[in-house]
C-alpha cells in the first residue's frame, strides 16, 4: 500500500555494516496504525530496494541486501512493541552490529502526520519500544528516524488507544509521501551525512 518506486535488490559480502529497524506490532489488525509507522517504513524501504523481509529468528523478522552502498539488515521486532529491544539486542549481538550502526524508525505524536525527524541518539522520549532497546542494549547512542503521528485530538484522549487507531485514508496519502523522503535521509545516513540529513528532512 505503501510501496514507492522499486529497484531491484542486489546482496553484498560480507557481514552487514547497518541494521535498520522499524517498529510495530505484529498482526493484520496493527498493520495501518499509527504505533505501525516504522513497521510501515520497513515494507517501503524493503519494497524500494528489493529486500525481502521473511527470516524469521531471533525474535524478528529479518532481511539483508544493500542501500547507498552499505550492506544492511532490515529488522521487524514480533516482540509487539513494549518488547522491541529483545529482538534488537539479539541480533546486533549475533552479528556482531555497534549499536551507533543500528538506525531505529518510530512513531512520534509531536510530530504531525507528513513530517519526520532525525536524531543521533538521545533518551526514549516516552515511546516504549525506544525504552524497551535502551534497556535491553544499555545504550541510547543509535540514530533515529521519527515518523510523525499527530497528536491526541484532546487532551483526555487516550494515549493508547490513539497510537493503535489508523491512519485516515488522508492521512496515508501524506504518509507514503513522507516515508519516501525518510528513505532519502537513510540513504544519507548511511553514507555518513547525518547533518545534511537532519537540514534536508527535519521537520
Amino acid at each position: 500500500m505503501f510501496g514507492i518506486r522499486k529497484n531491484k535488490g542486489f546482496g553484498s559480502s560480507g557481514a552487514p555494516q547497518y541494521m535498520i529497524v522499524g517498529l510495530g506490532n505484529p498482526g493484520a489488525k496493527y498493520e495501518l496504525t499509527r504505533h505501525n509507522a516504522g513497521f510501515l517504513f520497513l515494507d517501503a524501504l524493503a519494497g524500494l530496494h528489493g529486500i525481502p523481509v521473511k527470516r524469521l529468528k531471533y525474535k524478528a523478522l529479518y532481511g539483508d541486501g544493500s542501500i547507498a552502498g552499505a550492506r544492511c539488515l532490515l529488522v521487524k521486532p514480533q516482540t509487539f512493541m513494549n518488547h522491541s529491544g529483545e529482538a534488537v539486542r539479539e541480533l546486533a549481538q549475533f552479528f556482531k552490529i555497534p549499536m551507533e550502526r543500528v538506525i531505529v524508525a518510530f512513531d512520534d505524536i509531536s510530530l504531525p502526520v507528513g513530517k519526520l525527524r532525525i536524531r543521533r541518539k538521545g533518551s526514549d522520549g516516552g515511546h516504549n519500544g525506544i525504552k524497551s532497546i535502551i534497556y535491553q542494549t544499555g545504550s541510547d547512542q543509535f540514530p533515529r528516524i521519527k515518523l510523525g503521528v499527530g497528536g491526541k485530538p484532546h487532551p483526555d484522549y487516550d494515549l493508547a488507544a490513539w497510537v493503535l487507531s489508523e491512519f485516515s485514508k488522508e492521512e496515508q496519502k501524506i504518509l507514503a509521501g513522507v516515508l519516501d523522503d525518510a528513505a532519502k535521509a537513510l540513504e544519507l545516513m548511511l553514507q555518513g551525512d547525518v547533518d545534511q540529513a537532519m537540514n534536508r528532512y527535519n521537520g
